[in-house]
């Protein structure tokens, strides 16, 4: 069987894999907590051996996860305590961002609603690079405000060039303290998809989620702490089936294989051996096996929501205004 990996960009599903088949691993802490009024968990993920990076495909660092159940859904008061949990989070991994010029790229391409998220967060941010050149920090204009700047890099398929070039140059000519990078990501679980926010300190790699890895951006490649913020917005058409044929597995034993006549209860029982035989694979070895039995036209097939455009644009502002509120103090 062709060796092919689940496609995610999430470490906690990484981790989630792993352990389920291998169990702990030294070097890999995980700490979880959950917010009983507004049931936003949150999986601190650290990864802290050379061992644990190469175990579960993932850099050496911090990653937050929340896991939000309405995150893509129009409750605007809900998503502003999603926002505040976000803030919470996001001063852990930057605890004087107030302080720092901070420039935030919008990666991915807004002409594609799944993978807008980038550049819409990038046009919802109270920009003041320019006031503080224009002006100075302790002005009457600019008192209060942090100083972000931003840009929407788009993709090598519209530029010709790597986004970790773009910001490479501007990195350089603007000399910013922290880059926040903004991206969509893949999921290997349904029940992720917009429904989960991850940040990291341990940069990106655009692409990597749907197999079209691209130079990855981080603190060693631009030379400045880098944090990544993604929210799943993607999932592989196999491993959809995975989950559906996991979902059936589950309910098998409350199947009644005597009832509805002789020839019904016959077809009820070879469906169910049929389905046990698969049950002996674990989670990988499933979604491996799906990928070898789809045609080569869905191989390659992701899927999004079919109201996407809504839900990316409620998820850009909660990104934006959380970014907005943890570096500007006098809005």
């Amino acid at each position: 069987m062709e060796s092919y990996g689940i496609r995610t960009d999430l470490a906690i599903e990484s981790a989630q894999m792993f352990s389920k088949k291998n169990g702990h691993l030294p070097g890999v802490q995980v700490e979880e907590w959950e917010d009983p009024a507004t049931a936003i968990h949150v999986t601190w993920v650290r990864i802290s051996s050379l061992e644990g990076e190469q175990a579960l495909g993932k850099a050496m660092g911090d990653y937050i996860t929340l896991d939000v159940p309405e995150l893509d859904q129009p409750d605007g008061s809900y998503h502003r305590e999603i926002t505040t949990e976000l803030m919470r989070q996001l001063k852990r991994l930057a605890p004087d961002i107030q302080k720092r010029k901070v420039l935030v790229a919008g990666i991915g391409n807004r002409e594609m609603s799944p993978d807008a998220l980038g550049p819409l967060v990038a046009d919802h941010l109270f920009i003041t690079r320019h006031l503080m050149e224009e002006y100075g920090k302790d002005s009457e204009v600019t008192r209060g405000l942090g100083c972000i700047s931003a840009l929407a890099p788009g993709v090598m398929a519209q530029t010709g060039i790597e986004t970790r070039e773009i910001l490479l140059g501007t990195v350089k000519e603007t000399q910013p303290d922290l880059l926040i990078v903004v991206d969509a990501l893949a999921a290997r679980s349904v029940s992720r998809l917009n429904k989960t926010i991850q940040m990291t300190n341990t940069g990106i790699a655009p692409g990597a989620g749907i197999g079209n890895r691209r130079y990855g951006i981080d603190e060693k490649t631009v030379g400045i702490p880098v944090i990544a913020i993604g929210i799943p917005t993607v999932i592989d058409a196999a491993a959809i089936v995975n989950d559906t044929l996991e979902r059936l597995l589950s309910v098998l034993p409350t199947i009644d294989s005597s009832a509805n006549g002789d020839d019904r209860a016959k077809k009820r029982q070879a469906f169910q051996a049929a389905c046990e035989s698969v049950a002996v694979f674990d989670h990988q070895d499933r979604y491996l096996l799906m990928r070898e039995l789809m045609e080569p036209e869905m191989m390659n097939m992701f899927v999004t929501p079919k109201n996407m455009d809504e839900i990316i644009t409620q998820m850009s502002y909660t990104i934006s205004e959380a970014i907005n509120s943890l570096c500007h103090t006098g809005i």
